[in-house]
């Protein structure tokens, strides 16, 4: 008797005899430096280019998850600015704020929400890195709900010393992956994904390239499990 990763690692080297050998390469690269150790958390972002473009810029600094609260806006993704992007992260919705957070906390990250100007809030700096963290981002305009801001563990600011006090959302999110994703690799924490995760990601990443993937792993299943 197969135990279940055993038979998903057998899975996925089936699968990649079905694409092609620049693909695979490409593939087990990219899958070296994806993390789970930080994710974002999308509040309501009403404009789809500013969510788009956050998508784009998690998938190329290696986060492979974002979360969306969408009770209030819905968000679609505009291909034109998130350049693919979507196909290689894992997008995860949630009804309300409060299923966000709780669904994250289970998971085991600490809630950072980002707010322009918080008593005790971290900066990039010296926000602390060594146990999972989700970073969330309001609204264009109001930016985070009452809501989020309360039941967040922590407070997390960019330093702004020009007359214009706040940052477009995307650009936010950038600046804040681009710093926490460095100096994640950096460091000696244990950021990278376990050997499981890698499976499950690649896994997901292969069924959509190849034609008649469904049958295909159904054939392997059947030989597979003789």
């Amino acid at each position: 008797m197969h135990n279940d990763f055993e038979q998903k690692k057998a899975l996925l080297a089936y699968l990649q005899t079905r694409i092609t050998p620049e693909k695979l390469e490409k593939m087990a690269s990219v899958i070296q430096h994806r993390t789970q150790h930080v994710t974002v958390l999308l509040e309501n972002i009403y404009q789809d280019q500013n969510a788009s473009a956050i998508v784009r810029s998690l998938e190329c600094f290696g986060v492979q998850d974002v979360h969306m609260v969408q009770n209030k806006c819905a968000f679609n993704v505009t291909e034109g600015i998130a350049k693919g992007a979507s196909s290689w992260i894992s997008m995860h919705n949630h009804k309300t704020t409060q299923d966000a957070y709780l669904a994250l906390k289970k998971q085991g990250y600490r809630i950072v929400a980002t707010a322009p100007a918080a008593d005790n809030a971290y900066t990039l700096e010296t926000l602390p890195l060594d146990s999972k963290c989700v970073l969330v981002f309001g609204t264009e305009r109001q930016g985070l709900t009452q809501a989020a801001l309360e039941q967040a563990d922590e407070f997390v600011t960019i330093p702004m010393y020009g007359f214009t006090q706040s940052f477009n959302v995307s650009v936010t999110a950038g600046i804040c992956m681009y710093y926490i994703t460095s100096k994640l690799r950096a460091s000696s924490i244990d950021w990278r994904l376990t050997p499981e995760q890698e499976v499950d990601i690649q896994l997901s990443w292969l069924r959509p390239l190849i034609r008649g993937s469904d049958a295909h792993e159904r054939l392997f299943l059947e030989t597979y499990n003789k």
